[in-house]
């Protein structure tokens, strides 16, 4: 007998199927170091509201071209008319965009870790601190050197005596 056709899509086993594919995309990410996983995850953000700020302007730039006065048929009027609701309605989309941007990254830094940045405030505190005891010792040695000279003149230069 024989079966009916569908276009009822019927599973089968994929004897090809690599479920590990993206294992060395990932792989990349745990051997990246923070301070470049930090630079990466900057540079997109970056590029995110570089394209929306260009969104931006690239609509208002042509909203400009639109408005030019002139003789003109009710077919261009209509014509730039549309053109100038399209860019407009991109322009607020770009607009919420950069909205949601800036939401996400004031959650990110509301949430962010505190206790590392504590850390490293910390640590860069007691840096700052060694430097500076460093700098008051070396500073102390000098004064110790210009105080304690013995071979310093104390009164006023030997003058030289011409008839001798």
């Amino acid at each position: 007998m024989a079966e009916p056709q569908t276009d009822v899509s019927r599973p089968s086993a994929l004897p090809t199927a690599n479920l590990l594919q993206r294992a060395p995309a990932s792989q990349s990410l745990v051997d990246q170091n923070s301070a470049d996983y930090l630079d990466t995850i900057e540079e997109e953000w970056n590029k995110k509201v570089d394209l929306e700020v260009e969104t931006l302007l690239d609509g208002m730039v042509d909203l400009v071209g639109l408005a030019a006065v002139g003789d003109k048929d009710k077919f261009r009027i209509a014509q730039e008319a549309f053109q100038a609701q399209s860019r407009a309605e991109s322009m607020v989309r770009a607009a919420n965009s950069l909205l949601s941007i800036t939401h996400s990254m004031k959650l990110l830094l509301l949430l962010s870790d505190e206790a590392q940045i504590a850390h490293r405030r910390d640590t860069e505190l007691k840096t700052v601190q060694e430097e500076k005891e460093d700098a008051r010792a070396q500073v102390a040695a000098l004064l110790d050197d210009l105080i304690r000279r013995p071979d310093a003149p104390r009164g006023p230069p030997p003058t030289a005596d011409p008839t001798t």
